[in-house]
């Protein structure tokens, strides 16, 4: 092999070396990127987890409350049922 032949060769291969390695280089830049979307959406996920839970809060706490005054509503109904047929008792005497 000449030494023009080598030098070519060597050029060949070289070149085809920074071929892959800017190849390389440009498939992790897009696994970086890719990396990076998911921890955006990774972060708005935990946001929306912690949006979630505080809205499941709220709303169980005015479950709760509407439980309370169900009860309460109940309880007065039960006693104006029984004042009503009190009087009506009353009056069929």
């Amino acid at each position: 092999m000449t030494d023009v032949s080598a030098i070519d060769a060597a050029s060949k291969r070289l070149a085809l070396a920074l071929d892959a390695l800017a190849a390389a280089v440009e498939r992790r830049h897009e696994a970086d990127r890719g990396e990076a979307t998911l921890e955006a959406q990774l972060h708005a996920l935990g946001t929306d987890r912690s949006r979630l839970a505080s809205e499941l809060d709220t709303a169980a706490a005015r479950a709760r409350a509407l439980e309370t005054t169900n009860r309460e509503v109940a309880q007065r109904l039960d006693t104006a049922i029984d004042t009503i047929r009190s009087v009506l008792s009353a009056n069929e005497r």
